[in-house]
């Protein structure tokens, strides 16, 4: 018997999470990503042969994970259209109710030629996103980056941490949010965006995996050229990202982008310290993942380099 496009042996990997697994708030955990308050602006006219696509690929996630980084070098493509925000129509109910041609509107103009992408984050561990897209479009090819999912977490609690600060709201050490008496507290939100096998088994529910190209997140940080390249033959994309597209700033300690004699860097915000996490915490975490990190690995009959 099938399940979707799981096998019954690939079904078995998840026993305990597959029908009980729900996201959980935790106080220190408010998400920092508000409602997108998109309004109607005066623009100039669209170029002559351009209009609004739905698009033909989704970068679903992660949440720090590198979604932003990994759009912004696509849009380096002339033939990729990109999303400005993030829209959340799939996983946000009173977005999603708007409909399909309120989702269209957000879209970039675009030529016949170029492919709309958008980026959402919140979709990965969305119940919900898996069915909604694919009722959308069942053939659409979806981008997951992935990252080290304990160095997922740190990243996570940190977004989360300066948000809280520059709102004037109180926070919490990162151990104290990690562990509650004395155990690994897995109802914190951030560890649970972290357990990649229970949400990819959601989405292999309702796509295959031949649709969905997973970018290691890692290896985009330290050489950015090879894993666009990989991105560009699964989306069919004639090959134009090159290696001066890339140059790495010593200040901020990431690679930023050339392209069109312009030089930009991601925000601010990216690519800030991690804080120091005792370490008895941090290896009761990345024991507590080892597993999920198993599975997952059998899941995408692929593995990743790690901790």
């Amino acid at each position: 018997m099938l399940y979707g496009f799981i096998s019954t042996a690939e079904v078995q990997l998840l026993p305990s999470h597959r029908a009980s697994f729900a996201m959980t708030q935790d106080p220190m955990d408010l998400d920092p990503e508000l409602p997108s308050n998109i309004s109607e602006e005066v623009t100039s006219p669209p170029p002559p042969g351009t209009n609004k696509q739905i698009p033909q690929s989704i970068i679903i996630g992660v949440r720090k994970g590198g979604t932003r980084a990994l759009l912004e070098m696509l849009d380096i493509h002339p033939d990729v259209a990109a999303a400005a925000t993030e829209v959340h129509f799939f996983d946000w109910d009173e977005n999603y109710s708007k409909g399909l041609e309120w989702y269209r509107d957000l879209m970039p103009y675009s030529y016949p030629h170029q492919i709309t992408i958008e980026k959402t984050p919140g979709y990965f561990t969305s119940a919900l996103a898996p069915e909604r897209i694919h009722a959308m479009n069942s053939s659409i090819k979806l981008l997951l980056i992935l990252r080290d999912p304990a160095e997922r977490v740190i990243s996570d609690y940190t977004q989360v941490y300066f948000n809280r600060l520059e709102n004037h709201k109180p926070v919490q050490a990162i151990e104290n949010l990690l562990v509650r008496n004395g155990a690994l507290n897995t109802r914190y939100k951030a560890i649970q965006r972290s357990m990649y096998d229970v949400h990819m088994y959601n989405w292999l529910r309702h796509f295959s995996l031949e649709q969905i190209h997973i970018v290691d997140g890692n290896a985009l940080i330290q050489d950015p050229l090879p894993e666009l390249q990989k991105v560009e033959r699964f989306l069919n994309l004639p090959p134009r990202i090159i290696s001066s597209n890339f140059y790495f700033n010593q200040t901020k300690g990431f690679y930023c982008i050339r392209s069109d004699g312009r030089e930009r860097c991601l925000h601010e915000s990216k690519g800030r310290p991690h804080p120091a996490v005792n370490s008895t915490v941090l290896q009761q975490l990345r024991s507590y993942l080892h597993e999920h990190n198993r599975t997952f690995f059998r899941l995408v009959k692929r593995t990743f380099d790690w901790q």
